[in-house]
């Protein structure tokens, strides 16, 4: 039998069949081959009385190692105006990661009732991304999120205390997922999603709400990613062919034509900051330092 799993949780696999969803645990052999089934998955299962056992995992169209999706669409990157403030080096990390996996970002920026967004959206709409101006309280920007949502299999992330759970609330209010308070003092939320699960709904497509994350990390796949860093911040290429050096990492070198258009405001700064950030976190990455 095969299904979607929906929701991983304590080691269960809970996958949605055309028998309904069953409870599976993963086979033994996943773990010696260092694999693990993830949301998303299209698998195959064998079932005895009412639990059931993962088999296979089918092929991936592409998987995220934080947050842990697997075959997904659109990823939603939900910001907000103010507490707590939007951080541009978190959401270029993750339209850079999307850009590698062939996953369409959304960005967000909610809580546009408290403080206008619109210098933040021009940012990412300069850069070619599709960015919504949202808020849950009102309600402005729900009906075009919509849109984003139809036919496809996307995920919700971002940084703790944004509202990725306020927005689902409102789009979909049969869900009823928990919300937390912003700390005053931390100037971010507490993490109110402890898994990931895909949602049906009736666009035709899934919804996953996931747990908050802060960084990059390091899979099988970073050494690949950093070779391809440039061309994951789609601006760059209007520029870089004009570059003195066919090398150019755009880091400063003589020549290098993407410095000059942030020079010239022809790139926006904090995302070329973000190029700049990720790059030195990268460069130093090396084939032995590859988790396989």
């Amino acid at each position: 039998m095969t299904g979607l799993i929906v929701k991983a949780l304590s080691g269960f696999y809970y996958v949605e069949t055309e028998k309904g969803i069953i409870e599976c645990k993963a086979r033994g052999k996943f773990k010696s081959a260092g694999q693990t089934p993830l949301v998303g998955d299209r698998v195959e299962i064998s079932v005895l009385g009412k639990q059931g056992t993962v088999d296979k995992i089918c092929e991936r169209k592409n998987m995220l190692f934080r947050p842990p999706l697997a075959n997904i669409d659109k990823l939603f990157i939900v910001s907000s105006s103010v507490t707590p403030a939007p951080n541009t080096l978190l959401i270029d990390r993750m339209t850079a990661i999307c850009e590698y996996k062939g996953i369409k970002p959304v960005i967000l920026f909610n809580k546009n009732d408290l403080e206008d967004v619109s210098s933040w959206c021009n940012i990412y709409k300069n850069a070619g991304y599709k960015t919504i101006a949202c808020s849950a309280v009102k309600g402005e920007g729900i009906g075009e999120i919509r849109e984003e949502l139809k036919d496809c299999i996307s995920a919700f992330t971002g940084n703790s205390g944004a509202g990725k759970s306020s927005l689902l609330n409102i789009i979909f209010p049969n869900l009823e997922l928990s919300t937390g308070e912003v700390s005053s003092k931390l100037g971010r939320g507490r993490h109110t999603t402890r898994h990931t699960e895909l949602f049906c709904h009736s666009f035709g497509g899934y919804v996953a709400d996931t747990p908050g994350f802060s960084s990059l990390e390091a899979d099988k796949d970073d050494l690949n990613f950093k070779e391809s860093l440039s061309g994951l911040f789609p601006e760059f290429s209007a520029f870089a062919s004009d570059c003195r050096f066919t090398d150019c990492a755009h880091i400063g070198e003589k020549g290098c034509a993407v410095c000059r258009a942030v020079e010239n405001q022809e790139i926006e700064r904090t995302r070329y900051a973000s190029y700049k950030t990720v790059y030195d976190e990268l460069k130093d990455v090396k084939a032995w330092n590859i988790r396989k």
